[in-house]
């Protein structure tokens, strides 16, 4: 079969060609970006990763596995990305106890769950369970506090940093490339303790990166913001495209409940902004932002939900309190814990009002601080203002808990982001290839539908398309996706060479981004580009050739799976 041919292949059953319509990018393309390397510090390794989120650590742990040596840079103190720094419980499908990830990320599971009943009071009942969900959170089932999953995820790595096979660079934030036309030749990293400059040099770079930050220092085309209907054919797409229209962040943190405590944080500075203060977005908000009532996701509808931080039930309402729920006393023994611990990821502080993405230093630190107000706000109103079922206000025995997110101001290490820069890629995901209803317009049937199958696929997931309230004014986005698999062609960059992505960062739209950032996915993607470089190396072709050949992506695939990567979802 010649290369031409096996591209077709490659899309059929998509409904479209592999290239998609010429999509806004942030930055022009330069031949050449240099830096001096007199005097500094040099490492070298077969691999270097910036960013120690889930995707970096999955692309991490495969390469090593795989017997390369890899550079791993983190900007906070801990790895682990949403799951530790950013403090958000996995997001999760329902059959992730089975199926739908790699195997690996379910040995994180499974690990953290053994973490708790080897060093937690647990009940009995608790203890003996294999499906322990510590916090009994309604958004997953393994809510958990971040400094576990920090434990586990180190522990996965202390033998190989033990051996030297890897090198962990925490607090070092990647300040400039050195890029030779398409091919990255080093990266320089600063060391945000001391100062301190090093020059880390490899054959393959990848991007894990919350924001897709190597993009614009290694001149790498990508994508940021909203495409226009026009552009992608996307149902839910926008009339005009808006390159800085994006999802909301949000600043987490974490709280339990004394009762009879009083236990009320000083009135943040912004307080009274933030309690005045309503979102700007289309369809309107149903009122102010600091309200138990938010706009329903799919309906768009005034939708009432209910708070009670002893957990019991508020009537047909969603308790908020349960909503995140780290840690659950009823899963440890008596007097283990005065009250739950619950993470607070909710509504009422999502930020849009500005966006992090291209933000200069002073920019990012100001809206990170202003988001930080508008939780600190929402923490300070659930003590003296929020509704009571007893018609009272507050709860004043709310405990602000610092040491949850392992910080002394008590919010997450690090913003909780949902949309990154994206790869203009080799292959681009849209609408019509996961969205349920896109599907069926292509398909023409009703029911029955699945998601578009891709030859190249190195990875599966699902998740709901879910995009929060946006920076260009946009309510909520969501709507129903298909059980879908991750496309080789959506992780290779259309010109850069050796730079990869293993975050939010890879071939989505806006719109498809809503349902491949979620933690598995992320995962799956980390893990696929960790082995795809290793498999580049041991072979010496190129990670754009193993897509291109059908005998090495045949054997690329055969790779993955051995090593417990799932490429299909079960059929009935």
């Amino acid at each position: 079969m010649n290369r031409r041919n096996f591209l077709d292949r490659l899309a059929a059953g998509s409904g479209v060609a592999l290239t998609v319509p010429f999509l806004p990018f942030s930055t022009t393309a330069q031949t050449h970006r240099s830096f001096a390397r007199t005097g500094q510090a040099e490492r070298a390794a077969d691999l270097v990763i910036a960013g120690g989120g889930l995707g970096g650590c999955a692309a991490a742990l495969a390469a090593l596995r795989n017997h390369k040596r890899v550079i791993l840079t983190e900007e906070t103190d801990w790895i682990g990305g949403q799951m530790t720094q950013q403090g958000v419980p996995p997001d999760e499908h329902q059959w992730i106890e089975t199926h739908g990830a790699t195997q690996l990320y379910r040995d994180v599971r499974t690990a953290i769950r053994t973490y708790y009943k080897q060093n937690y009071p647990l009940t009995a009942a608790a203890k003996a369970s294999p499906f322990l969900n510590p916090g009994d959170g309604a958004v997953s089932r393994l809510c958990h506090e971040p400094k576990v999953a920090l434990a586990v995820l180190e522990q996965m790595m202390a033998p190989y940093l033990s051996s030297g096979q890897l090198t962990l660079l925490l607090d070092h934030k990647i300040s400039s490339a050195d890029v030779q036309g398409d091919t990255v030749r080093a990266l320089k990293a600063v060391s945000l303790r001391t100062g301190n400059e090093v020059i880390l040099s490899a054959p393959y770079f990848v991007d894990a990166t919350e924001l897709g930050d190597l993009l614009p220092l290694t001149g790498t085309e990508f994508v940021t913001g909203a495409e226009s209907r026009s552009e992608t054919r996307e149902l839910h797409a926008p009339a005009k495209a808006d390159p800085n229209n994006c999802q909301a962040f949000t600043v987490c943190f974490a709280m339990d409940y004394v009762a009879g405590g009083n236990h009320v944080i000083d009135k943040p500075k912004d307080y009274a902004f933030w309690r005045a203060y309503s979102p700007a977005i289309t369809p309107a908000w149903s009122g102010k932002l600091l309200d138990l009532t938010y706009s329903n996701p799919k309906t768009l509808e005034p939708k009432q939900l209910g708070f009670h931080p002893e957990g019991i039930p508020t009537g047909d309402k969603l308790n908020l309190w349960n909503y995140r729920r780290v840690i659950s006393k009823a899963n440890f023994k008596p007097g283990t814990y005065a009250g739950d611990v619950s993470g607070v990821n909710w509504p009422q502080n999502d930020y849009s009002a500005g966006n992090l993405i291209g933000a200069t230093e002073k920019e990012f630190k100001k809206h990170v601080d202003r988001a930080k107000q508008l939780s600190l706000s929402l923490l300070y109103w659930l003590q003296t203002e929020v509704p009571r079922p007893d018609g009272g206000q507050g709860w004043p025995g709310i405990r602000f808990r610092p040491d949850t997110m392992g910080t002394e101001d008590g919010l997450a290490k690090y913003p909780y982001v949902r949309e990154s820069r994206r790869i203009k890629a080799v292959f681009t995901i849209l609408e019509e290839h996961v969205g349920a209803e896109n599907r069926a317009l292509i398909t023409g049937k009703k029911d029955g539908n699945v998601a578009a199958e891709f030859a190249d696929s190195v990875g599966v997931g699902y998740y709901h398309i879910d995009l929060h309230p946006s920076t260009g004014g946009n309510n909520y986005i969501d709507f129903g996706s298909l059980p879908f698999q991750i496309p080789l062609g959506a992780l290779l960059p259309k010109r850069m060479k050796n730079l990869l992505p293993a975050n939010k960062n890879i071939g989505t739209t806006h719109i498809t981004n809503g349902c491949y950032r979620l933690h598995p996915v992320e995962w799956s993607i980390g893990e696929a580009v960790g082995m795809l470089v290793a498999y580049s190396l041991d072979k010496r072709v190129s990670p754009h050739a193993v897509r291109e050949k059908e005998q090495l992506l045949d054997g690329f695939q055969k790779l993955i799976r051995s090593q417990g990567v799932e490429t299909h979802w079960p059929r009935a």
